[in-house]
């Protein structure tokens, strides 16, 4: 914070500030997961089986659309899907199967203010709490900040999706509060919790995820030695 000829306050000067730059249509190579931009042609057979270990749907609750009764539905809609710059979607693939298991995207992009939300996260029971799962958030993270110079990167879902607020927190989000009615969505209200990473947070936060993605981070049969919560607090950053 500064003053203003009047000794008011105002916002810190970026008198530099060149703006952030628009996400590319390109893949991502992690070592436990590939992010790739959504191509239903490709991506869809995979994304079928995948969403159908999940028969009641439970994955699609509190996101906008599905679930998809069929594969021509999942298909018509992954298509619409594929054809919008904001959200920009992309799937994930496990490099353990060589298959796509969930879906992501980047919306409400502002790179002239520099602020972008990684949302629409639809994850298949199998790739779930996996390792693929917390690197491919990573790597979403790494290019908004490393690649395309975003100083805001938020995470938004509905107050009463517990899992998705955990998994902010576990990540290493910061809880911003509550926007009450903010969405009528599936024929209910939804008040929305926001989280955010700052650019000022990355670095602290990226040497966490190095050191939790290390390949001595996990024994022989691939299961965590130290919680990536816990390499965060080791790396505490002053908001």
């Amino acid at each position: 914070m500064s003053n203003n000829d009047l000794g008011q306050p105002i916002g810190f000067p970026l008198p530099n500030w060149p703006g952030a730059v628009q996400p590319p249509r390109t893949p991502i190579q992690g070592d436990f997961a590939i992010i790739e931009p959504l191509d239903p042609a490709r991506h869809v057979d995979d994304l079928h089986s995948a969403f159908a270990a999940d028969p009641d749907g439970a994955i699609w609750t509190y996101m906008f659309d599905g679930p998809f009764q069929s594969k021509g539905e999942l298909s018509s809609w992954l298509s619409r899907a594929s054809e919008t710059d904001d959200p920009l979607f992309h799937v994930i693939v496990d490099r353990a199967t060589g298959k796509a298991a969930g879906l992501a995207a980047y919306m409400r992009i502002k790179p002239d203010v520099g602020v972008i939300e990684i949302g629409h996260i639809t994850l298949s029971p199998a790739i779930q709490r996996t390792s693929a799962a917390t690197e491919a958030m990573y790597l979403f993270m790494k290019r908004a900040f490393d690649e395309l110079g975003y100083r805001r990167y938020e995470w938004k879902c509905d107050s009463l999706n517990s899992a998705s607020r955990r998994a902010a927190l576990r990540l290493g989000f910061r809880y911003d509060g509550i926007f009450e009615q903010a969405i009528v969505y599936k024929g209910r209200n939804r008040d929305t919790a926001w989280y955010s990473i700052l650019d000022r947070d990355w670095p602290s936060l990226k040497h966490a995820y190095e050191l939790w993605l290390d390949p001595r981070n996990f024994d022989s049969e691939g299961k965590q030695k130290e919680r990536l919560p816990h390499l965060i607090a080791q790396s505490p950053v002053d908001r």
